[in-house]
């Protein structure tokens, strides 16, 4: 089994079906509308949004959240996973009620349980809203670099790429790396290249959720294997969400064979029917990858990771 890496995932998007039954028995809510013989049902982008909504709704305590990271992490370790990075909203437990420190703690919590009994090392990255406004963004960041947490070690941005330009949430994303936080954001995936290019200006990321779009700019492409930006694929997400037909016309292998480094991960996984244990197995099957070179991802996503040098160098050795 090749050892894997994620470094893009949704912490509250990562529910089981199962999982979400299971709360919604506890909460008395009925979600037969979204789930459905075992599985999350929706037709549309819009209807993902609902679906992943009314799921992560069923999550309130720091209880809820030390159950879904422990779930998610120990399904992940037992697939081969050794390190994950899981996205965190400290704007959506404000929405619930539930106080941004509870919510961080109790995902702590489960990520320390999972590794204690997997091994799986597991870190999160705090995001701001972006359909909420550069407000929101700044006062994401700002809660994380004045309260900080040893497992929260980046600083991000979900939602809709083509709302608000990247110079007007630029300041949220100076107060995270000042606070020494590593930096990715979303672009690339329903937005263009113009995405890619426009948050690589102004927000400098080291890393880029999605970017596949890249691929239809030369010069842009150019410019990340130059820098080394890091692209967090998600092939199964983008099929799912008709970003590409098929795999065949998927930009993976050209962006990989272009020198951008590249890297496979699962997003919002049961909601499009993945793991991250099927990324890989398109990674070989679709893509047609050696063990040796989904290795060599796993070693990317591991490089790329927002931990210490120590843990890196432990990941590696583990990695072999």
């Amino acid at each position: 089994m090749v050892p894997k890496a994620e470094i893009h995932c949704h912490i509250e998007g990562a529910a089981s079906p199962a999982l979400v039954q299971t709360q919604a028995q506890i909460y008395g809510v009925d979600v037969s509308g979204i789930v459905q013989d075992g599985r999350f049902v929706w037709d549309d982008f819009t209807g993902f949004l609902q679906c992943y909504d009314r799921a992560a709704a069923l999550f309130r305590t720091a209880e809820d959240y030390a159950l879904l990271a422990e779930t998610y992490l120990t399904e992940l370790a037992q697939s081969g996973c050794i390190y994950s990075e899981i996205f965190i909203s400290t704007d959506h437990a404000r929405m619930i009620g539930l106080s941004e420190r509870d919510y961080i703690d109790g995902l702590a919590q489960g990520m320390t349980e999972a590794k204690r009994k997997t091994g799986i090392e597991a870190r999160m990255i705090a995001t701001g809203l972006r359909h909420e406004g550069p407000a929101s963004v700044l006062r994401a960041a700002t809660h994380i670099a004045e309260n900080p947490h040893p497992l929260v070690t980046g600083f991000g941005m979900g939602g809709d790429e083509r709302l608000y330009h990247p110079k007007d949430l630029a300041p949220g994303f100076d107060v995270a790396r000042e606070a020494g936080l590593g930096i990715t954001t979303h672009a690339g995936e329903f937005a263009g290249p113009e995405s890619v290019r426009a948050s690589l200006t102004h927000l400098k990321p080291s890393r880029i959720g999605h970017g596949v779009r890249s691929i239809e700019d030369p010069e842009l492409v150019q410019e990340l294997a130059e820098k080394q930006i890091v692209l967090e694929c998600c092939p199964g997400s983008n099929i799912a969400l008709s970003v590409y037909d098929s795999f065949e016309q998927h930009p993976f292998l050209a962006l990989r064979a272009a020198g951008v480094p590249v890297t496979l991960n699962s997003d919002d996984p049961p909601h499009f029917h993945t793991s991250l244990e099927r990324e890989y197995d398109i990674g070989a099957q679709d893509f047609g990858l050696s063990d040796a070179e989904l290795r060599d991802i796993t070693r990317t996503a591991i490089e790329a990771a927002f931990v210490d040098e120590t843990t890196r160098a432990q990941l590696l050795r583990r990695l072999g």
